[in-house]
């Protein structure tokens, strides 16, 4: 009879709740179970591989591409995970480690059943065996021998440092492409000179297929008074690991570009005038946009050319001021503005403007570089080395490619 007491209490309390405090919802499904992530994942590097042609890298300056480096180095770690994404590797990127060896790192690296785990032994501490890296390194400085003619090459040493110091030039980062003769690095705090390589092809065989690889002998010269004639891919590797490019010097392509243009003789033929003029806009949206010009091109001199800027959307609706004009003679005006706003493509200008009508344009000659950046451009543009640099917005330095 107590029992029967208690069952109907509980049931009173049950069925009295006004408020619905009883009422529990039921839980929504998730949207991915943990198969439909991992999938989701590996789809992600199935992409980059399809619209790149190779696995992504470990990257400093792309956390995006290096993030999927990660990914893939770990989903291939782990059997369960690699036979839940068999059926989508299209692309092969999930070969075991047993498939992909090539060296002893990646036997060590490989040690999915703990076997290398017990460090009692210290079997695997190389103490005297040097990484890739450091054996660039060493190369890079055994090699060295005393340069018999570093009285033609000092006073070049001392011109450039004299440049970093006052910020003609600039210490840029480096990359493979960046390797060029002629040019100038930074390596432990130490400059030198690229000044020659003799290229060797040879054809590697990979999985993947044959692959041409160029190297071959250098002559590097050091502002220490040494020079070596090591390995261009050693010279790579030292400089990728430790090492920063030297960007040309700004005045220096200034100075030749004004010899350039005053050597003009009757005979010579006058093209039109390429222009570099500056906003005088009242608009916020341009006014506090520091180092903004137009460059542009006129077969008329260039103070007739912009009477009417106030009314026209080229010049954003405003009076400009002229900053630099150059006289062109026996050469393709429209050719060379082309260029500049290809090689300033980075750093173009996306802004609307409307006309008095509520007419919307959108310019396309307004770049945001310093005005040296623009001339340094002209002149490497007539002097055709154009095509070995590029524009680098972020660092506003002109670098090479």
């Amino acid at each position: 009879m107590a029992n029967y007491k208690k069952q109907e209490d509980l049931l009173s309390i049950f069925n009295d709740d006004p408020f619905g405090l009883l009422n529990v919802a039921p839980k929504s499904a998730p949207v991915r179970n943990e198969d439909e992530r991992l999938v989701a994942s590996f789809q992600e590097i199935v992409d980059f591989f399809a619209i790149n042609n190779r696995e992504p890298i470990q990257q400093n300056n792309n956390m995006q591409e290096t993030t999927l480096y990660f990914r893939l180095k770990g989903l291939r770690e782990h059997p369960e995970k690699r036979e839940i994404l068999a059926s989508r590797d299209k692309y092969g990127l999930l070969k075991s480690a047993e498939q992909k060896i090539s060296s002893l790192d990646d036997i060590l690296n490989n040690d999915t059943l703990g076997l290398l785990n017990d460090k009692s032994e210290g079997l695997f501490d190389f103490k005297h065996i040097k990484s890739e890296d450091e054996r660039a390194s060493a190369d890079f400085v055994a090699r060295r021998k005393p340069c018999k003619v570093f009285e033609k090459y000092e006073p070049v040493f001392k011109e450039v440092q004299k440049d970093l110091s006052i910020k003609d030039r600039s210490l840029i980062a480096f990359k493979e492409e960046n390797l060029r003769e002629g040019d100038f690095y930074v390596h432990n705090g130490v400059l030198l000179l690229l000044e020659k390589v003799e290229f060797e092809e040879g054809v590697q065989e990979f999985k993947s297929g044959s692959r041409v690889r160029k190297d071959g002998r250098t002559r590097v010269i050091f502002e220490n008074g040494t020079e070596s004639n090591m390995l261009y891919r050693s010279l790579y590797k030292s400089l990728l690991a430790n090492g920063k490019a030297v960007s040309a010097n700004i005045n220096r392509v200034n100075e030749n570009f004004i010899e350039r243009f005053s050597n003009v003789t009757e005979e010579d033929e006058e093209a039109g005038f390429i222009y570099i003029l500056k906003s005088k806009s009242d608009s916020p949206e341009i006014k506090l946009i520091p180092h903004l010009y137009k460059i542009g091109y006129s077969t008329t001199p260039v103070e007739d050319r912009i009477k009417n800027a106030i009314n026209e959307p080229t010049y954003l609706f405003a009076d400009v001021s002229i900053v630099t004009v150059f006289k062109c003679f026996n050469m393709n005006t429209q050719k060379l503005e082309l260029l500049l706003h290809n090689f300033f493509g980075s750093s173009c200008l996306n802004i609307d403007v409307y006309g008095k009508n509520g007419q919307r344009y959108t310019p396309r000659e307004w770049f945001i570089a310093p005005i040296k950046i623009i001339e340094q451009a002209i002149q490497l543009i007539i002097s055709g080395k154009i095509v070995e640099y590029k524009y680098d917005a972020v660092q506003a330095h002109i670098v090479v490619k």
